[in-house]
């Protein structure tokens, strides 16, 4: 595996529409891997492959709802993902994102969201979210349509060592 170089902003790359994934092939799964280990070498709970220089409808995320540092995260592939319900309820948090390292914003996003998708061998998958995994999600998504936080947000900032703590990018 390997860890492949991050995108940064203003890459106009990060802008274009990603394009749907049609074969679920080796080249996938490998490219999938090395999106999970480009993630963790960040550090980051969410990658979308436009980040990672490759123009497909993918997504990785790796996280844990639990504060146990010995808890086990969960994995996520989502291949053409796609947000059919939002709550009305939102909440507005802190973001971070490995395409603009040192900046943090406040978003708002939707509480809860579930998400249509494939999983990484094309089977159909749906996922309910809450809370900061449904943050994670719609972040995640907006990617593949070219959308940057910073588009959403009510103020974006060099956060404090403290502030950065917060954020899981």
């Amino acid at each position: 595996m390997a860890i492949l170089d991050i995108v940064t902003f203003p890459d106009p790359f990060l802008r274009l529409k990603a394009k749907q994934v049609t074969k679920f092939d080796t080249e996938l799964q490998t490219l999938i891997e090395n999106m999970f280990e480009t993630m963790r070498a960040a550090p980051g709970v969410g990658l979308a492959a436009p980040q990672i220089g490759e123009s497909v409808r993918l997504v990785v995320v790796e996280y844990t709802e639990d504060e146990d540092e010995n808890a086990k995260p969960k994995k996520y592939v989502l291949v053409n993902p796609e947000i059919v319900k939002r709550s009305e309820e939102t909440i507005t948090d802190l973001e971070g994102c490995l395409s603009l390292p040192g900046l943090a914003g406040t978003v708002e996003r939707h509480q809860s969201v579930t998400v249509k998708a494939k999983n990484r061998f094309g089977k159909p998958i749906k996922i309910e979210a809450e809370e900061w995994l449904a943050r994670i999600f719609q972040h995640e998504i907006d990617h593949l349509d070219g959308v940057l936080y910073i588009d959403r947000a009510e103020e974006v900032f060099e956060p404090t060592p403290e502030e950065a703590e917060q954020i899981k990018d």
